[in-house]
């Protein structure tokens, strides 16, 4: 990522508004940033700081019981002996089961710590480190930067000299960064879980970090009790200082002594770090990382052909054989093999009617006959069923006169 300012000025920690020199920009603030390299790196290096612990190996297993096994229509964990209590009966041993043992108990020889390449260490060190110079990345992290005089802050090697938490709260005052220590005291929120009860109760948000080169206990202890603010030493960069979480774009205040030493600590492109054997910078993969500015540029757009505009047809999936202008599209044969069809199905109606005609013997005057007929005979059924009725309800009515 290219330097804009290759000249960064140098404050007195005493004044905010006087410049006491300038120091030219180090070339590691033209390292890539790498986020995967600076996540991959944080998350392994903060395995180092586990200690070892576990469960007892007769956690869980401390019960009188045993299985019922197969034929008691119950599972075949093992059960507490006895009677006459809730406990008997009851299941042990298994994860599953109340007081039984955890699964897969943790044991004291697990692999807690993890070994990380030295160069990748340093490739995040370096992004970290150029992630500091980016004002975007520090005001993405949450830092109070809008009263800053200068980024990256570069004050003279004086500040080294605080022995009081006083003096330092009022150098912090001085250039506008004590906003930022305000908001991590009000940042403050217990921690969530078990870990209250095991180490610090509460969590807050990181303040600004102050780069030193000659290092000062009486430095350290004015600053340590003053919420957010740390100090490391240049020669020893911490990069879970300077990204903690993972996170890149930490507000650092450097001295000059701090910031002047980083070129010999990373080097640059052009020649190799004094302090790390045979080191040198990653170099950027592309110069401009900004693709959607690459390919609308004039350069890009003027030898690209002009944009296609033809509409691309979406063809509807018929089934031939359901429809009949699709399968006569695919055969056109098929129209012929139709109408022969339908001409062969009305001479086979036509010559079926003939059989069934000629079969009967009938003529048409032969069948009005015959309906006449059929209607006369059912007239006449009709006429003797109802003379019978008439018949059998005189009867009737005869023998009731008589009695």
């Amino acid at each position: 990522m290219s330097i804009a300012r290759p000249v960064v000025s140098v404050f007195n920690p005493d004044n905010a508004q006087e410049l006491v020199g300038s120091v030219a920009a180090p070339g590691v603030f033209n390292a890539p940033i790498r986020l995967d390299i600076v996540q991959f790196v944080h998350a392994n290096i903060a395995k180092n700081t586990r200690q070892a612990h576990g469960v007892s190996t007769e956690a869980g297993m401390q019960h009188s019981a045993e299985s019922w096994h197969p034929g008691r229509a119950v599972a075949r964990i093992p059960r507490v002996g006895g009677s006459g209590t809730n406990r008997s009966g009851q299941g042990a041993f298994g994860n599953q089961c109340r007081k039984g043992r955890m699964f897969a108990p943790l044991k004291t020889w697990r692999r807690w710590h993890r070994k990380v390449n030295v160069t990748q260490k340093r490739h995040a060190v370096a992004s970290a480190v150029a992630a500091t110079f980016q004002t975007p990345l520090v005001l993405a992290r949450g830092h109070r930067i809008e009263q800053l005089p200068e980024l990256p802050l570069v004050v003279d090697d004086r500040v080294e000299g605080i022995e009081k938490t006083k003096d330092a709260v009022a150098f912090l005052k001085r250039f506008g960064l004590y906003q930022d220590v305000q908001r991590v005291i009000d940042s403050k929120r217990t921690r969530a879980g078990k870990g209250k009860y095991r180490y610090n109760r509460f969590k807050f948000r990181r303040g600004p970090l102050i780069v030193i080169a000659n290092d000062n206990p009486n430095l350290i202890r004015a600053v340590r009790n003053i919420p957010g603010v740390e100090v490391n030493n240049v020669h020893r960069l911490n990069l879970r200082l300077l990204a903690p979480g993972g996170n890149l774009g930490r507000l650092v205040i450097w001295t000059k002594s701090a910031f002047q030493a980083l070129d010999g600590l990373f080097g640059s492109h052009r020649k190799v770090a004094l302090e790390k054997s045979g080191y040198h910078l990653q170099r950027s993969v592309l110069s401009n990382a900004d693709i959607s500015r690459i390919i609308n540029s004039n350069e890009i757009q003027s030898v690209l052909r002009p944009v296609r505009e033809t509409a691309q047809v979406v063809r509807q999936k018929k089934n031939p054989l359901r429809n009949q202008r699709f399968r006569e599209f695919l055969n056109p044969h098929a129209e012929v093999l139709r109408k022969s069809a339908q001409a062969r199905a009305q001479e086979a109606s036509k010559k079926r009617d003939q059989s069934i005609r000629k079969r009967r013997g009938l003529t048409a005057q032969d069948r009005t006959a015959e309906k006449a007929r059929k209607k006369a005979s059912a007239t006449w059924i009709r006429n003797v069923w109802k003379q019978l009725d008439d018949a059998a309800e005189r009867q009737d009515k005869g023998t009731l006169a008589t009695q």
